[in-house]
């Protein structure tokens, strides 16, 4: 890797995440002169300053700067047929390609995010250009991120080891042969449950349809994996509730774990 004064060094990957997009590298002791000083996230105030930090278009060290536009976003991330909403921070400071991995920092000069994603357009018109909104993963999650990755390489996240499908993307006449109770309008259906897995070990069946996961009400695919990758745990024992042929049952199995490297 190349470093700001231009010295180029050998960097070691001590783990990484796609799911989040982060990586953890390792470089000599002798090629740091100064470290950086992690601020607090959680504390960020929109119209507070913030700068960017990265190789936009290959123009190494850049600066860019803005203010917070707003400390509570949540975008959708995919990764590996995962799909996940995750809280980020906005920012007008100008993130353009090249940015993704450099840091955003608060006027103080301490890093208050990981620069993510840029929002370039939202539709083919000349004039449906959007400028001014560039997202950031907070330091107070990513110091999490970063921690696992520091340890262990890679970040464990729970699994149940089934395909499954948004009950409202189901079409009418499918969802009839479920024979569903009409209060359930929600929930997801399985169309694939993975031999050995904790799906299969707990009894659970291709089209089951799962509504609650430990009193967690499902709404919708992408919250419920929302729900599984940052509220509960591999290893953990967990109940589950779900219907077939339209009685209602619960069951409970131990969470596998998979990582997205």
């Amino acid at each position: 890797m190349r470093l700001n004064d231009n010295v180029k060094t050998n960097a070691t990957v001590l783990g990484k995440d796609s799911l989040y997009d982060l990586a953890v590298l390792r470089i000599p002791s002798k090629n740091v002169n100064a470290v950086a000083e992690f601020g607090n996230s959680s504390k960020l105030k929109r119209g507070e300053p913030a700068i960017a930090i990265g190789n936009p278009l290959g123009f190494s060290g850049s600066v860019t700067q803005g203010i917070i536009s707003s400390t509570n976003r949540t975008i959708p991330v995919e990764s590996n047929n995962a799909s996940i909403e995750t809280q980020v921070l906005q920012t007008d400071a100008a993130i353009n390609p090249g940015n993704s991995g450099g840091a955003l920092v608060n006027i103080a000069g301490q890093v208050i995010g990981i620069n993510s994603s840029k929002i370039a357009s939202t539709g083919t018109g000349s004039n449906d250009d959007v400028e001014g909104i560039g997202f950031a993963i907070p330091i107070d999650f990513a110091k999490t991120v970063i921690a696992k990755l520091e340890t262990s390489g890679k970040v464990k996240r729970p699994m149940l080891g089934v395909s499954i499908v948004d009950l409202t993307m189901v079409p009418n006449e499918e969802v009839k042969q479920l024979q569903l109770p009409s209060s359930v309008k929600t929930g997801l259906v399985v169309t694939d449950v993975q031999s050995s897995s904790p799906a299969a070990r707990s009894g659970l069946e291709a089209g089951d349809v799962i509504t609650e996961i430990n009193g967690h009400k499902i709404k919708s695919y992408i919250e419920f994996s929302t729900y599984m990758y940052t509220e509960l745990n591999a290893g953990q024992k967990v109940t589950i509730k779900y219907y077939r042929m339209g009685k209602t049952h619960t069951t409970q199995l131990t969470l596998g774990s998979k990582t997205f490297s």
